[in-house]
């Protein structure tokens, strides 16, 4: 909580924005940029409080310009070793290279966040800078999400983190101090929420019309794309899968990966389920629902016609479905993702 001044009030609050070299540039400069809107709204008439709440600093282990991931420069406002206390740290989204996040690579800024933790700090991150946040071991064995496309990764580096990446934004910690956005631009929701938190909902509400900003309240389910896990060994389910990506709107499919695999329907059901992490069934399922989100996306088709085209033939259950896999209605999906009229080629008369 912000330190109290008997004069003349509330400090705003501290915030340091972490940067570093594998840092991305648009979240890091986003977040300070919306973080200090009362700065900019003020002038304009339209902020909701008579002062800003939030003092954001670009914070690293150097004082001094740093070229980030994007191969832009920006300059780092303060050096850690100078800040002996701050309310709020936030990590904005880093850049993974091919192989990976390599843990180690920065000592000080853990020793740095473990101190600040201690001393009463949230620690944020926003979308994979989880993957910095984890070396410090506090998140380890409570919720937190991370980029969809980075779980994988993520599991891989810090197995002791249970990661939701449906989730746009994850509060965890004793004191709700360990808080985690999802996908990219959910930094939004993160940015949010600490205004809510800090400020009051009609401020959050106040930098929401501003800069047009929207929580994203049914979750990132809609934007994953399935892709069935194939890192095993299992010839034969392998073999299955590989027939499934084609034919997996024919009737009865299970029956007939059955069939082609030799294997008694017990023997592989329990080899696919463990191959895949998902039973036959509930591949078929999701590979389904990915082809009916392309065609809602890209075709005129009717939902009951591409319930039928996708393999079923009860638009009520395809469409129960489809809630239940993606978090949305199937005609909530093509408003959503839908490429808009106007943004569509013009075609010649």
């Amino acid at each position: 909580m912000p330190h109290q001044r008997a004069e003349t009030g509330p400090e705003p609050i501290h915030v340091s924005l972490v940067a570093i070299p594998e840092a991305v540039v648009s979240t890091l400069t986003g977040i300070f940029d919306v973080m200090n809107a009362f700065a900019v709204m003020a002038p304009l008439g339209h902020s909701p409080l008579e002062s800003p709440p939030f003092r954001v600093e670009i914070v690293g282990v150097e004082q001094g310009p740093l070229q980030l991931a994007s191969h832009v420069p920006i300059s780092v406002q303060r050096s850690i070793v100078s800040i002996e206390a701050t309310d709020i740290v936030i990590v904005p989204s880093i850049l993974l290279e091919a192989e990976g996040w390599r843990t180690g690579r920065h000592p000080e800024l853990i020793d740095w966040l473990h101190a600040m933790h201690r001393r009463g700090a949230l620690l944020c991150s926003a979308c994979s800078g989880l993957f910095l946040l984890a070396e410090t071991g506090l998140f380890d064995g409570v919720d937190a999400t991370v980029h969809f496309g980075y779980a994988r990764a993520f599991n891989a580096a810090f197995p002791k983190v249970p990661i939701r990446p449906e989730h746009v934004l994850v509060v965890s910690g004793k004191r709700e101090e360990l808080i985690s956005s999802g996908a990219s631009m959910t930094w939004h929701d993160l940015v949010l929420y600490l205004i809510a938190r800090h400020a009051g909902a009609t401020a959050a509400q106040a930098v929401a019309r501003l800069f047009a900003l929207q929580w994203h309240q049914d979750g990132l389910a809609p934007y994953i794309t399935f892709e069935g896990r194939r890192d095993h060994d299992d010839l034969a389910i392998r073999a299955a899968q590989d027939w499934l990506a084609t034919h997996f709107s024919v009737a009865n499919p299970l029956e007939e990966m059955i069939r082609r695999t030799g294997l008694t329907e017990r023997t592989f059901k329990r080899r696919f389920t463990g191959a895949t992490s998902l039973s036959p069934i509930a591949y078929v399922q999701r590979l389904r629902i990915e082809e009916a989100k392309r065609r809602l996306e890209r075709t005129e088709a009717s939902v009951d016609e591409i319930s039928w085209q996708v393999g079923y033939e009860e638009p009520a259950f395809f469409r129960r479905l489809f809630k239940r896999l993606t978090g949305v209605t199937p005609g909530g999906y093509r408003r959503r993702f839908k490429i808009p009229e106007f943004a569509q080629p013009r075609r010649e008369s």
